[in-house]
């Protein structure tokens, strides 16, 4: 692309999508100019990397879309959109660590109500030993996640009998995985 090209005429070409050496083009002008804007203001690499790419897209997307009304001012309002997502990132950040200062505690809590780490080759073996109507049950409600309503229609049974074989199925595979529940 012309590199004698001015920042309007660029911005021109990427709202008509006449090339996409444009949009390249403005990249290769505002992305050392963003980077250096990141450093600056989050003071972190992969932050200001980061910037890059969500500034880009926001800039592309609104040249595309023809929301930037002064073509010719396009280093302003790339710098502008720039402050608004250092901004935002920071306002994202205190809200976070307000959030983890609240319930950071709870979070970092053992929970005793988790299961513990299920051995899957076991756990495999066992479906496999239930009868087909039971697997196909288990397998309905819990990988496919469908509705006892669903299963009754595809297997021809009333939902109360995919309850009954629901609960028959998690019982067997309950004592085949060893658990005491």
């Amino acid at each position: 692309m012309d590199t004698e090209l001015s920042d309007a005429e660029v911005a021109s070409r990427i709202r008509l999508g006449e090339d996409r050496d444009a949009e390249s083009e403005l990249f290769r002008r505002m992305a050392p100019r963003i980077r250096l804007y990141g450093l600056r203001h989050l003071r972190d690499a992969q932050a200001a990397d980061d910037l890059v790419q969500q500034v880009l897209i926001t800039v592309l997307q609104a040249l595309r879309a023809g929301r930037v009304r002064e073509a010719d001012k396009l280093t302003s309002f790339v710098l502008g959109t720039c402050r608004m997502t250092v901004l935002d990132t920071r306002r994202n950040a205190r809200r976070q660590g307000r959030l983890l200062d609240q319930f950071g505690v709870d979070m970092l809590a053992p929970m005793p109500h988790i299961a513990p780490e299920l051995d899957r080759q076991q756990l495999a073996h066992c479906v496999q030993r239930l009868r087909e109507r039971e697997r196909a049950v288990v397998v309905m409600s819990f990988y496919d996640e469908h509705t006892g309503a669903d299963i009754a229609r595809s297997l021809g049974v009333s939902e109360a009998n995919v309850r009954v074989m629901r609960h028959r199925a998690i019982h067997q595979l309950r004592d085949c995985m060893g658990a005491n529940a």
